[in-house]
């Protein structure tokens, strides 16, 4: 190659070059980030996801991973002084879901995380808002099914969004369809939100939260035998999420509750 060629490939090799060490420092970071989420440190997690993205912005990996870590910090602040930042965390890993989406459409993760985010975001709006969250949540949740049917945590979204409906009092369903254009909610049903939970605990049964939400279904629908035995096991777990601590609260709770009723029959 002459040098006047060489120089005029020069700019080429240095984007090739620079582009490829990005995504190597992305993939780092990213992995990083992994690591401290299973050392349960989503702050920490988060700042890798972000530094990830900004190496590589074309990455439907970082971006549903930074997501997920936003709704991990957000979801541990519940003090009301604390509602203003825990509200833009869960805008944040709503955008960055989004975002994930539109860079893989077909990223059952990325539609699960949208689902999530948008799950908890619906607890800070009003009455109608929430109606319009829950369609997009359970389209959402839908969507990665479609795209991977062994995805334990849009199974658990789809049972938990069975079972909100289904505990919505008859006035509140029917002013619902109504008047803030709810009618999807007619295709809840209790062995819809029984079936998604009991997979989710069978795809991933050490997970704390698909037990307790399943224990809850249980309650619902009287089966206490099948409740005490989902929040008993849950006690002999390790904690592998940031609120598992206030999980297992709650199971021995509810269990306490259970037995308390048992006695008294």
């Amino acid at each position: 190659m002459s040098l006047p060629h060489r120089i005029r490939a020069l700019p080429f090799l240095v984007v090739c070059l620079t582009s490829s060490a990005a995504a190597q420092s992305a993939a780092d970071r990213v992995a990083t980030g992994d690591s401290l989420s299973r050392l349960l440190s989503p702050a920490e997690a988060l700042r890798e996801y972000e530094l990830a993205v900004a190496l590589d912005s074309s990455s439907s990996l970082a971006r549903w991973k930074a997501s997920g870590a936003s709704i991990d910090v957000a979801k541990q602040l519940t003090s009301d002084h604390d509602r203003a930042r825990r509200d833009r965390l869960y805008a944040v890993a709503q955008r960055h879901a989004e975002a994930a989406i539109a860079l893989d459409s077909l990223d059952a993760d990325a539609h699960f995380m949208l689902a999530q985010a948008l799950g908890r975001l619906s607890l800070t709006k009003s009455g109608k808002a929430r109606v319009r969250y829950g369609r997009r949540i359970y389209d959402e949740a839908a969507r990665a099914l479609a795209l991977d049917s062994t995805h334990d945590g849009a199974h658990h979204v789809l049972g938990a969004w069975h079972a909100e409906v289904e505990r919505l009092s008859g006035l509140t369903r029917t002013f619902a369809k109504l008047f803030l254009g709810g009618g999807f909610l007619g295709r809840a049903d209790w062995d819809s939100a029984t079936a998604h939970l009991e997979q989710a605990v069978q795809l991933r049964p050490e997970y704390v939260f698909h037990r307790l939400e399943l224990a809850q279904i249980y309650l619902d629908r009287r089966r206490d035998a099948a409740a005490q035995d989902q929040l008993e096991r849950i006690l002999t777990l390790p904690n592998t999420d940031v609120l598992d601590w206030a999980n297992k609260e709650e199971a021995m709770r509810l269990l306490s509750r259970l037995r308390e009723r048992q006695s008294r029959r």
